[in-house]
């Protein structure tokens, strides 16, 4: 099967994954409503259809994080993206850069920031949550600027950890009994083909930039526990303050959603705000993503750029975050899915599908710069 859609690679994802893990990419939080009106209030939004506008020279090219990008599109921070195809987050950072955009490692790699780096020449972006322990944050900070990352991806909407109904009874979360391993390992038996170049031979199977402080081990089973007790849901914005005498460089802010979120964000002096709900994966009940984000881009009027991410499945959708005033857009599951199926390949043939879709949808909207967008694209 050759994909042709985003969609296609969530099924082949599907087929090759252990269902743990396939459902850890795929699921949300309790009931998954924010999570389905992400991609449901997308869709909902018709284009303008326009014609005779003389289209035969289009720039998707913009710029992210104060880089130059191929298109405004960045790869979001992914948690055990390692686990999906072997040594994963190597393999996605690669995609990225040769398709010209920016990748975003998760601090909840299994891959470690040094790995990661090295796998690419360009400077990767790191993600980071508030932890308890301060001084590993400064080690970490310390670890990124000394590979040569520039932007800091602070994510403030995982202070505490919504219950994922799929991963418990996948057996991923909830009791490790041995029932649990049980149930884990038949999964992982019922997809050999996963199980011999990943399990086998794609560890270590670890945390990479958490295992210095991860005492029980850095593996998945420990990994939950040790997010409940060392994610700090103390933190304020006057901790920004705090992350400022530690890092020099770009400081975007993600998981924002409310507009008074946005100006505190702004004043703390952030350079990117990025509208995000963690993919329907946090507050069950919250707004979708593209519905939050007109209020916050008017409030931040141009005082940092606006991002947004969740619910992205195709170049169209792009286009309409755009049109509502995102300068960029992250995306999260689409590059899992696109990793899981095919590794390297799958994921640069992702970003080839959705390269080819905004260029069409911008022709037939008749449009020629993504940086020069408005909501006139939108039908009201």
């Amino acid at each position: 099967m050759t994909p042709a859609c985003i969609d296609d690679f969530r099924l082949l994802a599907k087929a090759r994954l252990p269902s743990f893990l396939f459902d850890y990419i795929d699921g949300g939080s309790y009931s998954e409503s924010t999570m389905r009106s992400n991609v449901e209030d997308l869709q909902r939004l018709k284009l303008r259809q326009k014609v005779m506008q003389d289209v035969s020279a289009i720039d998707l090219s913009t710029t992210l994080f104060g880089r130059p990008a191929s298109l405004p599109v960045a790869l979001a921070p992914v948690g055990l993206a390692g686990l999906y195809a072997r040594r994963g987050e190597v393999q996605a950072a690669r995609a990225a850069e040769a398709a010209g955009l920016p990748f975003i490692l998760s601090a909840s790699s299994c891959c470690g920031m040094e790995e990661v780096a090295a796998g690419v020449r360009n400077p990767i972006l790191f993600q980071l949550y508030m932890i308890r322990d301060r001084e590993f944050m400064k080690d970490l900070l310390a670890r990124a600027k000394a590979l040569g990352v520039e932007t800091l991806v602070l994510t403030v909407d995982l202070i505490v950890h919504s219950a994922r109904y799929r991963d418990i009874r996948s057996s991923l979360t909830g009791s490790q009994g041995l029932g649990a391993r049980l149930r884990r390992l038949f999964q992982i038996v019922r997809h050999p083909a996963w199980a011999v170049d990943v399990g086998l031979l794609g560890g270590p199977h670890t945390l990479g930039n958490f295992a210095p402080v991860m005492p029980e081990g850095a593996g998945l089973a420990q990994f939950t526990a040790w997010v409940s007790r060392n994610f700090d849901p103390s933190i304020t914005w006057q901790d920004i303050d705090w992350i400022r005498q530690h890092w020099d460089g770009r400081l975007a802010i993600k998981g924002v959603l409310d507009p008074a979120d946005a100006v505190a964000a702004c004043d703390a002096g952030a350079q990117e705000i990025v509208v995000s709900n963690h993919g329907g994966r946090q507050l069950d009940g919250a707004p979708s993503t593209i519905a939050a984000l007109p209020a916050v881009v008017k409030v931040v009027a141009g005082r940092a750029d606006v991002l947004m991410d969740g619910g992205i499945r195709s170049g169209v959708d792009v286009l309409r975050a755009l049109a509502l005033g995102a300068s960029g857009v992250l995306l999260g599951r689409a590059w899992a899915y696109a990793l899981a199926a095919r590794g390297e390949a799958g994921v640069s043939r992702m970003l080839d599908l959705l390269h080819h879709e905004l260029a069409v949808a911008m022709a037939l909207t008749g449009q020629t710069d993504v940086k020069k967008l408005s909501p006139d694209l939108l039908l009201q």
